[in-house]
């Protein structure tokens, strides 16, 4: 079975398709099921709350154009975005985004990277976390204060305050190695080394598990495993464990 990936992406998001892609093309070593992956654009270069909110509003005319490929699920790649729009917004965006598909005569399932990862959280049974992420400090907190409106506490909260897109992008992920010891991980549930799709984590995700001892994850991971889900089909693979801990 082949299943077509369609991606809502910011213009300046290089790293959804890379992560994701990787994510899929590892369970396609030891699964039958293969996947192509699609994508349309928003534009965005700074990581600001105006920015966000601009590229937030083309979001649906990237559901039109994806569904006209008819691709079997689709992801919102911009964190942030979702969560700036306020509190539970990430339900009302999948709501339009789903209605978009609807109307153009091919229902199409939603995932947005900030309702994965609050799903993905709750799957791994999480009451307190601590996350890192690369936006200022404003959007971090606004970030928090999300995640904790969904039920979750969050401990602490590392902001690398790096407003150019681009920049986040080519940060190295195994710097996450050194960075996440600035945490206290007292009673901390799970570990979220990437808030966001744009920063890279996939390469330290199961270096930094086996070094802090508790469930680690990143946005990209959560949206890949919300993805399988929606289209149903196994979310484990034998490299390892859950996919939502980092062992895809």
């Amino acid at each position: 079975m082949k299943y077509r990936i369609g991606q809502i992406v910011p213009s300046s998001n290089v790293t959804m398709e890379t992560e994701i892609p990787a994510i899929f093309r590892s369970r396609e070593t030891i699964l039958p099921e293969r996947f192509t992956f699609h994508s349309s654009r928003m534009r965005m270069k700074k990581v600001t709350k105006e920015e966000l909110e601009a590229m937030d509003a083309m979001s649906l005319k990237c559901a039109q154009e994806l569904s006209d490929a008819h691709v079997d699920v689709m992801g919102y790649a911009c964190l942030v975005a979702i969560m700036s729009m306020g509190r539970g917004y990430h339900c009302v965006s999948e709501v339009n985004l789903h209605q978009e598909t609807v109307a153009n005569d091919f229902p199409t399932p939603i995932v947005t990277s900030a309702g994965a990862l609050i799903n993905g959280l709750k799957v791994l049974g999480a009451k307190q976390i601590s996350i890192i992420t690369p936006y200022m400090r404003p959007l971090t907190d606004m970030v928090v204060d999300y995640i904790e409106h969904q039920g979750i506490k969050v401990k602490e909260s590392i902001a690398l305050e790096i407003p150019d897109n681009l920049e986040v992008a080519a940060q190295n992920p195994l710097n996450l190695l050194e960075i996440y010891k600035q945490l206290d991980l007292t009673d901390v549930d799970v570990l979220v080394v990437s808030a966001c799709v744009q920063m890279p984590s996939l390469e330290a995700i199961d270096l930094i598990q086996a070094e802090c001892g508790i469930p680690v994850t990143s946005a990209a991971v959560c949206t890949t495993f919300e993805m399988m889900k929606k289209l149903g089909i196994e979310t484990k693979s034998a490299i390892g464990g859950e996919l939502l801990n980092g062992k895809y």
